[in-house]
C-alpha cells in the first residue's frame, strides 16, 4: 500500500472517530499526521483530496451542494498550493541572499576598518553606522611619515551592495598611495581618475580629505562635493562651516580640486560628517543645520569619542532608532 493510500485510510478512520466522539485524542493524532505530511512536503490540495475522499466514503449520500463545495475547495487549494510553493521558494532565496549580505557586511567591516592614530595635541573621535547591513559611507585615518594626520570621509549617493563596493574600491585606492605626505588636492585628483574609470556614471561619490600638521597647527583640506563640516573657533566661541568647492568624484577625468587651509588653535575643533547626520528627519521634517550644531554643543565638553557617540544616540532616538541614511561623524579636538 502506497503512502497516499495509507494516509487516506488513517485520516478516514480519525475523521470518523472525531465526528462520532469529538474527543481530544483524535485531534492530537490528526496533528501528528499533519506534521508527517508536512515533513513529506505534501501539498495542500493533496490533503484536501484525502479529506474529500474520506468524507465521501463515510457519507456516500452527501448532498450535491456539499460535494460541489468540496470540489470548489479542492480547486481553490490547488491555486493556493502553487502560490505557497512559489512563496516558499522566494523565502528560501531571501534567506540565502540575507546570509550572503551578512557575510559581505562582515567582510566590509574588515576591509574598511581604520585605527585612530595617536597624534600629538589631538583628540580624535569617530562613529560610522550603516542604515542597512552594508555601509555606503567611508572614513579613514592615516599618520604619514612626517607625523601629520590624514583624515578622509566619503559618501556614495545610494545604499546597499553597490555603494559598499564603491567604498571598498576607494579604500583600496587610498591604501595604494605612497606613505609619504600627499596634499589633499592631489589625493582627490588621483581618486577622481580611479572613480571615473571604474564606477558607473549613475553613481556619485562625494569625499572630503584633510591633513592636520602638528608642527604648524594647520588643517589643510580639499572637498569633492562633500557635505560641509564645521570649525569651532574656541577663542571666539563660534562655529562656522568648512567651505570647500569641488566636483563630486568621477564626473570629469580632468577635475582639479582647490586646497584650503585653517589655523587650528588650542581647544579648536574640526567636525566632519556625511549627509546622514545633517539630513536626519523627525517624522517628515528634516532637521536644520543649527539643530545639529546645538546637539554638538550639548556634548562638546566631553572627549571627542564620547561626543560623537552621544550625538549619534541623540539622532538615533530622534528617528525612532530607524536610520534613513548611513551616519558618519568625526571630531578632531585640539588640546595643549
Amino acid at each position: 500500500m502506497d503512502t497516499l493510500k495509507l494516509d487516506h485510510h488513517i485520516y478516514r478512520d480519525l475523521l470518523k472517530q472525531f465526528i462520532e466522539t469529538q474527543d481530544e485524542k483524535s485531534l492530537y493524532e490528526a496533528e501528528q499526521i499533519s506534521k508527517q505530511l508536512m515533513q513529506r512536503h505534501t501539498s495542500p490540495e493533496e490533503i484536501i483530496h484525502i479529506h474529500v475522499k474520506a468524507l465521501r466514503e463515510l457519507f456516500p449520500n452527501l448532498s450535491k451542494e456539499i460535494q460541489y463545495s468540496m470540489d470548489f475547495l479542492l480547486e481553490t487549494m490547488i491555486s493556493y498550493g502553487l502560490a505557497l510553493q512559489e512563496f516558499q521558494a522566494l523565502r528560501e532565496k531571501q534567506y540565502e541572499i540575507n546570509s550572503e549580505i551578512s557575510i559581505a557586511a562582515s567582510m566590509q567591516d574588515t576591509l574598511l576598518s581604520t585605527v585612530k592614530p595617536a597624534i600629538e595635541g589631538m583628540d580624535i573621535g569617530a562613529i560610522s553606522v550603516p542604515a542597512q547591513q552594508m555601509n555606503g559611507d567611508y572614513h579613514h585615518f592615516v599618520k604619514d611619515s612626517q607625523g601629520a594626520l590624514g583624515v578622509a570621509i566619503a559618501d556614495v549617493v545610494g545604499k546597499g551592495i553597490p555603494a559598499a563596493l564603491c567604498m571598498s574600491m576607494i579604500k583600496y585606492s587610498m591604501d595604494s598611495f605612497p606613505e609619504n605626505r600627499m596634499d589633499p588636492s592631489v589625493i582627490l585628483e588621483n581618486l577622481n581618475r580611479v572613480v571615473e574609470r571604474n564606477v558607473d556614471p549613475s553613481m556619485f561619490i562625494t569625499m572630503f580629505y584633510g591633513q592636520y600638521c602638528p608642527n604648524s597647527a594647520t588643517f589643510t583640506y580639499s572637498s569633492a562635493g562633500h557635505e560641509p563640516g564645521f570649525h569651532y573657533d574656541a577663542k571666539h566661541d563660534v562655529f562656522s562651516e568648512i567651505e570647500a568647492r569641488g566636483l563630486v568624484l568621477g564626473v570629469s577625468r580632468d577635475a582639479v580640486y582647490q586646497q584650503y587651509e585653517k589655523e587650528i588653535n588650542e581647544n579648536d575643533m574640526i567636525i566632519l560628517l556625511t549627509d546622514g547626520v545633517t539630513e536626519c528627519r523627525q517624522g517628515e521634517r528634516f532637521i536644520e543645520h543649527e539643530e545639529v550644531l546645538n546637539v554638538i554643543k550639548q556634548y562638546m565638553h566631553l572627549s571627542a569619542q564620547e561626543m560623537v557617540d552621544n550625538v549619534f544616540k541623540h539622532f538615533e532616538r530622534l528617528q525612532d532608532f530607524h536610520l534613513r541614511d548611513d551616519f558618519t561623524l568625526i571630531a578632531l579636538k585640539k588640546y595643549v
